[in-house]
């Protein structure tokens, strides 16, 4: 059977009392798409002989979602679209309706038809870009909700009603007893919107920035040298700000004829729900975090932050891991936070002439498999570093990142480069036994290689007994 997700559902529910309800309701009503892929259905009967209808009608899968509450969801093939289905609280659509977080949410149709219940005043409140809580019990009842205020306020460019901010404050500690997967769920959100930054700026005057990420927190008010304009806090989303300004329009940032293939690296899924582009602003975010921990200021004044690198690698790890994302996010935020400085120091070997081939050969290596990630959230950070010296440094700093970032997509498009002389061959031409000598002795042929200084297995030989001495 075909049919839209609306159509789908109506037919598996049959004659049982049910109704459209939640966002599906009003993102028909704002005219968003995702209210036809994405809906939300309050039902009489039992959502899971309704959900598993579906998913057998459209050749799709169902199952239960963990903690909501008996909530069963159906998905389309590729998950394409997917509908939400709850059971109807005590049987009574107006008790359903009043139990809900926010009046925009708390609007329902009947599914076979009919008018628009609207008990709460949702309507109206869209109408005039407004995001106000049904009840006072509203977040006490689930916590995860005062975050969820901040990604609603955002996403729909709504603005959060007086008392219903007040709220957000007041009840933005227990979001710690919320489980971390919800938290993050939320949070992925509101980072990867487009108004990002104030989303951000929310979280922090509501209290929730301390509750969530206080790591994040923690780096306001931490001032920097000369070469800095802001606090770390506020350095922070200006980088954020910089990468979603890559995302957008990687040429305008000054990526010039790599635009391209940027904007199709950023789009790329990648893990937990985020393209690319999205996990690299992640980064974006805790590349800076262990600064707190790291700051001292040297006779005469100058600040410093040494190892803030290495140390940020480890604790934005562990961020992400109280927040039981992926480790495929956790790894590549650690590798990005750990490697953010390494161009920064290759712009002044390569003063006065191009940068050596042995250099690139060395920073493409290091920061492998990202080192065009890596390169995109230097470019960032040094976008969002403007005090002493600045448009020079900038420039520099973007015509080496524009080599470099050249060299790191070719590398990711092309296939494994086989080497000169395989391992094996090596160890027995030399009478090596396999180790990390002879992966180290490997490592360096192929530097010789890219820096043009071999190109044949008899090369590879010769070099390698030169270096075995």
């Amino acid at each position: 059977m075909s049919g839209s997700p609306l159509e789908l559902a109506r037919a598996a529910v049959g004659d049982e009392p049910a109704w459209l309800v939640g966002g599906a309701v009003r993102d028909r009503l704002l005219g968003r798409s995702a209210g036809d892929v994405d809906v939300d259905v309050a039902v009489a009967g039992d959502p899971r002989v309704a959900a598993r209808r579906i998913a057998r009608a459209a050749g799709g899968a169902a199952f239960r979602l963990s903690g909501e509450f008996g909530a069963w969801r159906a998905v389309g093939p590729g998950h394409a679209w997917h509908v939400d289905l709850v059971p109807l609280r005590d049987g009574d659509i107006a008790a359903d309706l009043a139990a809900r977080d926010f009046t925009v949410n708390a609007m329902a149709e009947p599914l076979a038809g009919g008018e628009l219940l609207d008990p709460h005043g949702g309507r109206e409140d869209l109408a005039a870009r407004r995001l106000r809580m049904v009840g006072p019990g509203a977040f006490s009842d689930d916590p995860l909700r005062t975050l969820r205020a901040v990604r609603l306020a955002v996403e729909l460019d709504l603005a959060l009603e007086p008392g219903t901010a007040a709220a957000v404050a007041a009840h933005a500690a227990e979001i710690a007893r919320v489980a971390p997967e919800r938290v993050f769920g939320e949070l992925k959100r509101v980072v990867c919107a487009p108004a990002a930054r104030t989303g951000l700026e929310l979280m922090e005057a509501a209290g929730l920035t301390r509750a969530v990420l206080p790591e994040l927190a923690a780096l306001r008010g931490v001032e920097q040298n000369v070469f800095h304009h802001a606090d770390v806090y506020d350095h922070t989303l200006e980088v954020l700000d910089a990468v979603a300004a890559i995302e957008r329009d990687p040429e305008a940032a000054g990526l010039g004829e790599h635009a391209g293939a940027v904007a199709a690296l950023l789009a790329e899924p990648f893990a937990d729900e985020l393209t690319r582009g999205e996990a690299l602003r992640f980064a974006a975010l805790l590349h800076d975090i262990a600064k707190p921990a790291t700051r001292a200021v040297l006779p005469g004044g100058r600040v410093t932050f040494s190892g803030h690198d290495a140390k940020g690698a480890a604790m934005a790890r562990a961020v992400l891991q109280r927040l039981r994302a992926s480790e495929r996010l956790a790894d590549f935020v650690a590798a990005l936070t750990r490697h953010h400085l390494r161009l920064g120091f290759l712009v002044h070997e390569r003063a006065g002439g191009g940068l050596p081939r042995r250099a690139a050969w060395r920073y493409l290596r290091a920061t492998a498999p990202y080192s065009a990630e890596v390169t995109l959230l230097t470019v960032a950070d040094r976008l969002g570093t403007r005090g002493k010296n600045a448009e020079p440094a900038i420039a520099a700093h973007l015509e080496l990142a524009r080599e470099l970032l050249g060299e790191a997509l070719a590398e990711r498009g092309a296939p494994p480069r086989a080497p000169l002389v395989r391992g094996d061959e090596l160890a027995r031409e030399l009478g090596l036994e396999p180790g990390p000598a002879l992966g180290e002795l490997l490592a360096r042929l192929e530097e010789d290689r890219y820096a043009g200084d071999i190109a044949t297995r008899e090369d590879a030989l010769r070099r390698a007994r030169e270096l075995r001495g």
